[in-house]
């Protein structure tokens, strides 16, 4: 055989390395929960959903008179993602899925403090079988 009818190997992996990689990197952002979530981030958000969320939403993230429960399969993450929980506490929130009212925004609540809150309500929805 000669060099050019010797078949070439090297291709399919250059192709996979090609096609997969933007993948994996594109794949990662869309992982249920981040993985890089830790105990102090939880606890962060722990404290930061009792002083701005538990009033409403119940201190056992079970809802109240005044707001719905984070326990429930509505707010799982394939429904409402974590920027809408971003969205809602930038903007606050429209009724559409409960008789509660209008959801206003949060004063004073920053990204990093609500990605904190986020983190808290995913650790318990799993702990609940919510994924």
């Amino acid at each position: 055989m000669n060099k050019t009818s010797r078949p070439t190997r090297w291709w399919p992996w250059a192709v996979a390395v090609v096609v997969l990689a933007p993948l994996v990197m594109v794949g990662s952002h869309f992982l249920p929960g981040d993985l890089s979530v830790g105990a102090e981030q939880i606890q962060r958000g722990k404290q930061a959903y009792n002083e701005n969320c538990a009033s409403c939403h119940g201190a056992d993230l079970k809802g109240t008179r005044q707001g719905p429960p984070f326990i429930h399969k509505v707010y799982e993450p394939s429904h409402h993602g974590d920027e809408a929980f971003y969205r809602a506490a930038a903007n606050g929130v429209r009724a559409h899925h409960w008789r509660f009212g209008d959801m206003p925004p949060v004063p004073g609540a920053t990204r990093e403090e609500v990605g904190d809150i986020i983190a808290y309500i995913r650790d318990k929805q799993r702990q609940h079988g919510i994924e």
